[in-house]
């Protein structure tokens, strides 16, 4: 999960405060088009996951997103 929370970090520049499972990452004022295109393609390299625009719309939280990609692994 560690690994994770860097890699949002990461995409969104974000270096000033730590991030919460719980965080509705869609809130986060560094969130834009931009970051979610980046976001997307950052799971797809560090995961090899491909989530879809569509399932993508329903997460919501770290947490959510987080348990999406860890099933598709696991899959």
């Amino acid at each position: 999960m560690e690994k994770f929370l860097e890699l949002i970090k990461e995409v969104l520049e974000i270096e000033d405060r730590e991030l919460n499972m719980e965080d509705n990452f869609k809130d986060y004022d560094e969130w834009d088009s931009l970051a979610r295109l980046s976001l997307i393609a950052s799971i797809d390299d560090e995961y090899n996951v491909q989530i879809e625009e569509e399932k993508f719309r329903t997460l919501n939280t770290l947490s959510d997103l987080y348990t999406e990609i860890q099933s598709r692994v696991e899959a």
